[in-house]
């Protein structure tokens, strides 16, 4: 595997590639559609894959830098763990240089109290950045964007990502998980949940088994990404702060995944694989329920309740941290009903409007201001993770976009069950989404094969954390709780169990 010293001088010569194409002139004329559309490979297409392939990257050449890059980025996702490690060790050195500096000479800038930025080491900042899971595709997007340039030219970028590309679902996760966030509707969460953990007596293993299985199934009403934020920042609180086991933290992370991604699955409008398909397709909730919905209850009660079992004897131990932790703990600040009301109100508009940007972000502006107004009440808004979130979807999508070249045939050349199986691999290397879209502009998909391609989209999508929009979400907020960051292969691991429960489930 790539170092990730070689791995970052490969990545800068592709972001100074980028640089150096945007002053290359248009390959193209004007105007000339990007991506080039599936339909016209269609006079170079041949029987096997394999030729298939060969010809359409032989006809447009910018095929195989598209996919290379979105290759690299991919492995940087698995070197990112060892990247802020490399930028841990290079900022230790720098602070032992500043000590040493502070003795010999002048103390370091702020050691005085001048307010003064104290100073930092590039090098390590830069390296800490590229270690950040949320902004690979962002960063590799550039180098997307300089491959653009080059082939097609700075024209075509401009109109590729400017009105091609579409951002609604970056945006509307950002504002999503914003809302969902904060003090009062996770209070308002939390209290919901309490009415199910009591009877476990709100033990651990209650709370574990009400978050994990509840709280999906609400993504087919309050939209997946609320749902991921809401279910994550819930188990922060009531199972990870008591510090359970690796192996159990690897569990849940994957099985949290997993159910959220089928569990939006009750209605049309919630998960977005479904999403794409519900109005070329004409599926509707009862379509939804009568076809997936209820095999994913089994499937998410099923998963659950393997994991319990396997770890049942881990929850004994972590109750009696809970009981150390509860006997010193505050009791929570209440927070006034009708506050709590109005920030459901805007969680409810922004669902209702998840479609249409200029609407649900003003009403984020106007979200905003009333938590100004009510911040005795809200507590700190973070809107890093949100943001990081948006950013590593929104460098997804630009990817995502320009790779239908190879999966577009490969789906068309499989039965129903390589199909499922297809979409579900699929799914752990692209955004479940874009399976399901691409699926929509296959003319003679059978009903079962439809079923197929989106039960496979779905069931894969805990797999890794560009799988399902939400992932993002979940493992930003519980990431601090993985020491040196979540372990790509350790998600694998976690989710691979319920994945397959989730298969046998809708397969069966």
């Amino acid at each position: 595997m790539l170092s990730p010293h070689t791995f970052g001088r490969l990545g800068l010569a592709l972001l100074c590639l980028g640089v150096f194409a945007v002053a290359v002139p248009a390959a193209e004329p004007a105007g000339a559609p990007f991506p080039r559309a599936l339909g016209e490979y269609a006079t170079v297409d041949a029987p096997g894959l394999g030729a298939t392939l060969l010809e359409r990257a032989r006809l447009e050449p910018f095929n195989v830098a598209a996919s290379v890059i979105f290759l690299l980025a991919i492995v940087h996702t698995f070197l990112a763990a060892r990247i802020r490690h490399l930028a841990h060790a290079v900022e230790e050195r720098h602070a032992a240089e500043l000590k040493r500096r502070m003795v010999t000479a002048a103390p370091p800038m702020d050691a005085d109290g001048d307010g003064e930025p104290e100073e930092v080491s590039f090098k390590g900042q830069v390296l800490h950045f590229l270690g950040e899971v949320e902004a690979v595709f962002g960063i590799w997007a550039l180098a997307l964007a300089g491959a653009i340039a080059y082939f097609k030219g700075w024209l075509t970028v401009r109109d590729y990502i400017g009105h091609t590309v579409n951002f609604t679902e970056p945006m509307f996760v950002v504002v999503i998980m914003a809302i969902a966030s904060t003090r009062p509707v996770l209070r308002f969460a939390e209290q919901s949940l309490r009415a199910v953990a009591r009877l476990g007596r709100e033990s651990t293993a209650a709370w574990w088994l009400a978050i994990l299985v509840v709280a999906p199934l609400l993504g087919s009403f309050i939209t997946e990404p609320a749902a991921m934020t809401i279910a994550a920042l819930l188990l922060a609180r009531q199972f990870y702060a008591l510090k359970p086991s690796p192996r159990f933290c690897y569990a849940t992370l994957g099985l949290l995944f997993v159910n959220v991604s089928v569990g939006g699955t009750l209605t049309h409008f919630a998960a977005p694989p479904v999403l794409m398909v519900a109005a070329p397709w004409r599926w509707d909730t009862l379509y939804m329920l009568q076809h997936f919905g209820w095999r994913a209850v089994i499937g998410i009660v099923a998963a659950t309740g393997l994991y319990y079992l396997v770890f049942r004897r881990e929850f004994a131990r972590l109750d009696e941290v809970r009981a150390g932790l509860d006997s010193g703990a505050r009791p929570h600040e209440s927070v006034p009903a009708w506050i709590t009301g109005v920030q459901l109100a805007f969680m409810a508009f922004t669902v209702l409007v998840a479609h249409y940007p200029p609407l649900f972000i003003g009403g984020f502006l106007f979200f905003l201001a009333f938590a100004q107004a009510t911040a005795h009440h809200q507590g700190r808004l973070d809107l890093r993770p949100p943001l990081l979130v948006g950013f590593f979807l929104a460098g997804l999508v630009v990817h995502g976009g320009v790779q239908g070249w190879w999966i577009e045939p490969l789906l068309t050349r499989l039965g129903e069950l390589p199909l499922f199986a297809g979409a579900t691999v699929l799914t752990a290397f692209n955004d479940n989404a874009a399976i399901t879209y691409l699926a929509t502009l296959v003319p003679d998909f059978t009903e079962p094969m439809k079923q197929a391609v989106v039960a496979g989209a779905v069931t894969g999508g805990g797999l890794t954390v560009i799988a399902n929009a939400p992932n993002p979400a979940g493992q930003s907020i519980l990431q601090r709780y993985f020491p040196g960051g979540v372990s790509p292969l350790g998600l694998v691991a976690g989710a691979l169990l319920p994945t397959l429960l989730m298969a046998l489930s809708f397969r069966l």
